[in-house]
């Protein structure tokens, strides 16, 4: 029996200036990637697929910016090799001195690079890669107070300050975040291309990324393969996930269990907490979910492929459903997929 790959190690770098907030943000969701979407549909966690570990130039407690105490899991010198390394925003001024500050962490910056890695910097970590001679003739970016600063330190440099994200260097294995929040877009931008956009958007789904103004409502997930003890529901469920467009789902399903109509509706909603009108209603919203972010279909079509001949009566549904119209949830979610899709075309 063959053993399972290991997992892309993720180094995220402390220092003494490094803000905890971004540190910890970033191995919640790299943690959260592939483990937690399949414990909120159907109840148990799915397979990890990265491995994060915090590392520092000594391994122990770290206390970092604003006196916050962090436990670096392993030295520098204990992990020669990760897939990735991120370097998280540095509480420093862009005016104030470098010069010998980072040695053993620009050391083994510019090993873990000549091993392959990718390294990856949030705001002001970007000044890491400049101390490290990676940033010459290569595009970069940085938080806007530190853009200056980055192009006259390094002047090999080409800074982009109007830049969210820049990925540079041979095999595009820089990448470059800009300031406040952008920690966010760059922890699934390497979600997306060290395991897979779909994990990357799972993630944004369920930590409401980059869109908190709307609400929880857009992220929210029925459980397709919610597992249930009524057996004869679970088969009525396994079948609808198979069969959501059929004109009368509900009474095709009362068939499918063998019991009469009210007794079948009693124990589906016993057993799932939706009636089975609503449970078919909200598998088919999931699935124009998918077609919008991932086709250029109209909603019309959309409408149609789902179940519904009515696409004025679908938009109502998916509104009242999702808080937004399909229009606006396929900008909003269609246009991060892309952006991924892209960013992770350009490695």
């Amino acid at each position: 029996m063959s053993s399972s790959p290991p997992l892309p190690v993720v180094a995220i770098l402390v220092t003494q200036e490094t803000a905890a907030s971004v540190v910890y943000g970033m191995y919640d969701l790299f943690k959260c990637a592939g483990r937690d979407w399949p414990m909120v549909e159907g109840g148990s966690p799915g397979p990890a697929l990265l491995d994060p570990v915090i590392v520092g130039a000594n391994a122990g407690v770290v206390r970092v910016a604003n006196e916050v105490p962090i436990e670096a899991q392993r030295r520098l010198d204990e992990l020669e090799a990760p897939t990735a390394v991120c370097v998280p925003e540095l509480l420093i001024s862009p005016s104030g001195p470098l010069d010998g500050l980072y040695q053993a962490e620009v050391a083994w910056l510019r090993r873990c690079h000549a091993q392959g890695a990718l390294l990856a910097t949030a705001c002001s970590g970007a000044v890491l890669l400049g101390e490290a001679g990676l940033l010459d003739g290569e595009d970069a970016t940085t938080h806007w107070a530190f853009c200056d600063m980055l192009q006259q330190r390094y002047p090999l440099a080409r800074v982009r300050p109007q830049r969210a994200m820049v990925t540079a260097g041979e095999g595009q294995r820089l990448v470059m975040a800009g300031g406040g929040s952008s920690w966010m877009d760059l922890a699934l931008y390497l979600i997306a291309r060290l395991t897979s956009i779909e994990a990357a958007m799972q993630v944004a789904r369920l930590n409401l990324i980059d869109w908190h103004h709307v609400g929880q409502q857009p992220f929210a997930r029925m459980a397709r393969a919610r597992q249930v003890e009524d057996a004869v529901i679970g088969r009525c469920q396994a079948w609808v996930a198979e069969h959501y467009t059929h004109p009368a789902p509900v009474t095709a399903m009362t068939q499918v269990s063998g019991l009469a109509e009210r007794s079948f509706q009693r124990r589906f909603k016993l057993a799932t907490g939706m009636t089975a009108m609503e449970y078919t209603q909200t598998l088919r919203i999931e699935e124009a979910k998918h077609l919008l972010e991932t086709t250029e279909n109209p909603v019309e079509a959309v409408a149609e492929e789902v179940g519904y001949d009515d696409a004025a009566f679908f938009s109502r549904l998916f509104k009242r459903s999702v808080n937004l119209s399909p229009a606006q949830y396929r900008r909003r979610f269609g246009g991060m997929r892309a952006a991924l899709a892209e960013s992770s075309a350009l490695h």
